[in-house]
């Protein structure tokens, strides 16, 4: 006989950036359930961009360390204390995750699940042997590593971002496959701290959705630090005495590459396939992802979904902009509100640092966009040479008629802070125009992106002052 599922005004599946409908459920007075199989914070608090970006700081700092002579300062690293660095990283994740678990506890509003949640029957779940349903569902439960079917793959020990994140041991030699942001990052952080990186890619360059000119450059710079193998198909890996072997082919011919560790760094995959949320009808399309409408809404009234199981953008920012429309539209705070991805900008944390907006300009010539270029080198500011960055540079896409701007591309120190002036400026439709009015302090970073809006074919210069 099946026990009657215990009703809520509201399920909450995962604890990222979703989990906040079940404050604002409690705030108006509901019940919420929230289901979640791991520690509370999602992705982003546990296995992603807060740890990963602790852990790059290191990273950073033992460059500065490595680059101090340049500057007439003359340094030396006596060791590096891998246990500190780790359990750092491993200590504010944890206490962050239970800050956020700590907020539900004595909430009589609020019924934490902890456990694998599916779906058994329309808007009614199971987890560990007791059924929830609720007329109003929010699906957040987040993505995890792919793991690629590699041939040997399952005799190997191996890493995905989840377990290099919280590492043990600093590798000697770490095989990297994949050259997307994950890898890169952790290429950076192994890479700077003396690990020797081979980075085994399958395309032409490495970071490929990046704007082509930006994915060149850095897989040039990348060349310098680490051992890059581009065009390559991995056919199988082994592990024999501590020693990993990866068996590639490349247009040069087959190699074999040995290391003690192998980190696989080749995308991720929504969770969506552990809900089994074909039992209440929400439909999915060929990758997993759950299929939402403009306001985040699934096929079935009342299920909402946001974060990477949409994937609109696997980004934390992008999660927390959907929890405000979801959260808007689930609870009718007024006419339902479209989500506008406008103008998304993101950063890959590694060394040299890249921040990106908008079009890339494969994608606009693909798109048959009008469009025309402006660019700049940090070299060419009296900041850049200040700081010794003469490798950065930043490179706009303005549409040819109009001078809007269609996207920016920066690669060089503090490129995450730099780009989000041209992506508030990309929100509301400024042109280069407006740009070339602004007055920006000198020397500072900012002002080689001024430049470089400058230097756009057609922009139109503040007029000079008499005498000027």
């Amino acid at each position: 006989m099946t026990t009657a599922a215990r009703e809520f005004d509201v399920i909450v599946i995962g604890t990222g950036s979703g989990v906040a409908i079940a404050d604002s459920a409690a705030a108006e007075g509901l019940t919420a359930a929230i289901v979640e199989s791991g520690p509370f914070g999602g992705t982003c608090v546990n296995r992603g961009c807060i740890p990963s970006k602790q852990l790059i700081h290191s990273a950073d700092v033992m460059e500065i360390i490595d680059k101090a002579a340049d500057f007439g300062i003359i340094a030396h690293v006596d060791a590096i204390d891998w246990d500190k660095i780790i359990s750092r990283v491993i200590s504010e994740a944890d206490d962050s995750a239970n800050t956020v678990e700590s907020r539900y506890h004595g909430n009589d509003k609020v019924a934490i699940y902890k456990g694998e949640g599916r779906f058994v029957d329309f808007k009614t779940m199971e987890v560990n042997g007791e059924r929830i349903t609720a007329p109003k569902i929010m699906v957040a439960a987040g993505s995890r590593p792919v793991v690629p079917p590699i041939p040997g793959i399952d005799g190997v020990p191996y890493l995905t971002s989840d377990e290099a994140l919280r590492y043990d041991k600093q590798p000697e030699k770490l095989i990297v496959v994949g050259g997307g942001f994950v890898g890169i990052e952790l290429a950076h952080f192994y890479g700077a701290l003396g690990t020797d990186v081979t980075i085994v890619q399958r395309g032409p360059t490495l970071l490929p959705i990046e704007d082509e000119d930006v994915a060149r450059r850095f897989t040039d710079l990348a060349k310098r630090k680490y051992r890059v193998i581009l065009d390559a198909e991995t056919r199988s890996v082994s592990h024999n005495n501590g020693e990993i072997s990866l068996e590639i082919t490349t247009p040069s011919g087959d190699q074999t590459i040995i290391g003690d560790t192998l980190l696989l760094a080749t995308g991720r995959r929504p969770n969506s396939d552990r809900l089994d949320l074909d039992k209440t009808g929400v439909q999915m399309n060929a990758r997993g992802l759950v299929v939402v409408d403009e306001y985040l809404e699934t096929n079935v009234p009342g299920i909402w979904a946001l974060g990477d199981v949409v994937g609109r953008y696997q980004l934390k920012h992008n999660a927390n902009w959907e929890w405000w429309h979801a959260d808007h539209n689930m609870f009718d705070r007024g006419p339902k509100a479209a989500v506008n991805y406008h103008a998304m900008p993101h950063a890959v944390f590694a060394s040299p640092q890249i921040g990106a907006v908008g079009m890339t300009e494969q994608q606009a010539r693909d798109e048959g966009v009008p469009y025309v270029l402006g660019t700049y080198e940090y070299a060419w500011s009296a900041h850049g040479i200040a700081i010794g960055d003469l490798t950065g540079f930043v490179k706009i896409i303005a549409h040819a008629e109009t001078r809007e701007i269609l996207g920016a591309h920066i690669m060089g120190t503090d490129a995450a802070t730099l780009i989000q002036d041209i992506a508030n400026g990309m929100r509301i439709g400024l042109t280069t125009d407006v740009y070339s009015q602004g007055i920006y302090v000198h020397p500072a970073a900012p002002e080689v992106v001024y430049r470089a809006m400058r230097s756009v074919p057609g922009t139109k210069f503040p007029p000079m002052q008499p005498n000027a």
